[in-house]
């Protein structure tokens, strides 16, 4: 399905070499001034774009690729919007592509990247997009951002900030190196994961329904939508595991404790997640593929006569830096939906 939220419902649609992607935003009180600087700033976050900031730009734009610098992401409003302001009607609005190369997918019609969602969109309905990975390209998160700033303006009204940053990049840990990391991994021709961490405060007691709604579970759901998304945690996640419980639940802190969430529901403190995110599919190594003839089960990969990277060439060295903006977008999307309910 292609709907997040039952009472603020964001609808995505588009592949990434199509004429658009998009989205149609329900739920959106009228009224509500959009501010046009906020919604350009997330996908800028995105997109790897930064003003000038010495290290810092460097750093959080490091290995981002060609074409996410180069699209110019401008939002068209459809409807629901009038001279900047909510009319309280479903919002539908497009971001152009502007700078697709389709034919640098020519060969993909007969071959299957490993990594990627090739083989299983054509196996699942028996035709794919092969431009670009299609629906199924991280092309398609552009319009999540920009529902999920809509909605970051609305929380904030509420004095609820969702902030989200990368806190690792393969095995190193230290923000200050992230840039020659991931350049280095760049320059060797490779791809590397990384983790974000996201941190929501100012949010209410109440918000998450036991037993199936839980907070966290939607949270999670959310979160695990995203491209190369492997893996979600909140409050001590796995590395609490090692604690035993006199050490956890006497140690005051309760970011440890509950990570913000107690029984599925926000108990006032913090709200602390993090996103485990895969390395790239596609890179500049030799790899293997599959042709889209009929396959038997467990049938070897063959091997590439080109690299991947050197046939279809414009991806990030590390997604994780620009899924940040992705992670903040969907949490306030997932946020807005409960509060909605909540004060229907």
């Amino acid at each position: 399905m292609n709907t997040l939220g039952k009472n603020f419902v964001f609808t995505s649609f588009g592949e990434s070499h199509g004429r658009a992607v998009g989205g149609v935003l329900d739920g959106v009180p009228a009224g509500v001034r959009i501010d046009l600087d906020r919604i350009r700033e997330a996908l800028d976050k995105r997109a790897g774009r930064f003003e000038a900031k010495g290290d810092e730009t460097i750093r959080r734009g490091a290995g981002v690729s060609p074409r996410a610098k180069r699209e110019a992401d401008e939002v068209e409003w459809l409807s629901g919007v009038l001279d900047g302001v909510t009319l309280g009607t479903p919002i539908a609005f497009i971001i152009r592509n502007a700078d697709a190369r389709s034919e640098d997918y020519d060969w993909l019609k007969d071959n299957y990247r490993p990594g990627h969602a090739d083989r299983t969109y054509q196996e699942k309905y028996g035709i794919r997009d092969h431009r670009g990975g299609g629906r199924a390209s991280a092309r398609e998160t552009a319009s999540r951002v920009v529902a999920g700033a809509v909605a970051q303006q609305l929380l904030a009204e509420k004095n609820i900030q969702i902030s989200a940053q990368l806190i690792q990049v393969g095995n190193e840990t230290n923000p200050d190196n992230f840039a020659q990391y991931i350049a280095d991994i760049q320059q060797q021709g490779d791809s590397i994961g990384g983790i974000v961490e996201c941190i929501i405060t100012g949010l209410p007691v109440g918000l998450g329904e036991p037993i199936f709604d839980k907070l966290q579970s939607h949270l999670a759901y959310a979160m695990l939508s995203i491209n190369a998304c492997k893996g979600f945690e909140y409050g001590s996640g796995f590395e609490g595991v090692g604690l035993k419980g006199s050490e956890m639940y006497l140690s005051n802190d309760p970011q440890l404790i509950s990570g913000g969430i107690a029984g599925g529901i926000s108990d006032g403190n913090p709200i602390v997640f993090r996103c485990v995110f895969k390395p790239t599919a596609t890179n500049r190594k030799t790899l293997s593929t599959l042709n889209s003839q009929p396959l038997k089960l467990l049938e070897p990969l063959k091997p590439l006569e080109q690299p991947l990277g050197l046939k279809v060439g414009r991806h990030d060295a590390c997604i994780a830096v620009r899924a940040v903006a992705v992670v903040e977008a969907m949490a306030a999307l997932v946020l807005q939906d409960f509060l909605t309910a909540l004060n229907s």
